[in-house]
């Protein structure tokens, strides 16, 4: 609710990352497609914030949805404690494509539930997933070298595509590396014969879970930052 510990601090955040950006909050509504009075309110604590503008947020102040959310980093715990191998720097970022909320929404509390804690950065409709990846648009302030580890791509998306973002993805050598998971309605779907033609690395029938999820990575050669159980607890 307005007003809760939760919505303040994350104002806070929308604040902080404005500031060191230099950016007003005109500047910054335009850049998330906002209101600025809605900006206002976010930052005072005094406005809910829907998943969707928290995404435009995030995009507009060039972190991820989970660096806005925990600026201070207090759940990036790090990943198998000694000898595991992993670094901060090995974290796997994803990029979810899909414009259906309600499958948004199932698959991140799915890997909440696993504890997954990779870095999950959501765009709705196809135009703006090439926009994010190829650092364009208002995206125009990441870097390249800064792209996604795996693509999670519904098929059946607004503007662009699923499967001229795949086109895309794989004719473009600073991205063709990228592993691509499709989201699908259906195993009987008939693009999914194009897709792994086209070089997507696999396919998931939604809604996503951990379990359909975990089974499909091995695969991929990923390395997953999950959090410690007795860790976990304390969140």
């Amino acid at each position: 609710m307005p007003g809760s510990g939760v919505i303040v601090r994350f104002g806070a955040s929308v604040r902080s990352l404005r500031f060191r950006l230099g950016i007003s909050q005109e500047e910054l509504a335009e850049r998330a497609d906002l209101h600025r009075t809605y900006i206002a309110g976010i930052e005072r604590g005094a406005r809910n914030v829907t998943l969707k503008s928290m995404d435009k947020l995030a995009g507009a102040l060039g972190v991820s949805t989970a660096a806005l959310l925990d600026p201070a980093g207090k759940l990036a715990v790090r990943p198998g404690g000694p000898g595991s191998g992993l670094s901060n720097g090995e974290f796997v970022d994803i990029l979810m494509v899909e414009d259906n909320q309600a499958d948004v929404e199932l698959t991140l509390h799915a890997f909440k539930k696993a504890i997954i804690t990779n870095p999950i950065h959501v765009v709705y409709d196809g135009a703006e997933a090439l926009d994010f990846l190829f650092c364009r648009g208002r995206y125009a302030n990441r870097k390249m070298e800064n792209r996604p580890q795996l693509v999670l791509l519904d098929l059946n998306l607004p503007r662009v595509s699923g499967l001229e973002v795949l086109r895309r993805i794989k004719s473009d050598p600073r991205t063709k590396t990228i592993p691509v998971i499709v989201l699908t309605a259906s195993r009987r779907d008939r693009d999914i014969g194009e897709c792994h033609r086209m070089g997507a690395a696999t396919y998931i029938v939604k809604p996503v879970d951990f379990e359909n999820f975990s089974k499909v990575t091995p695969q991929l050669s990923l390395r997953w930052a999950l959090l410690e159980p007795a860790l976990a607890g304390h969140l």
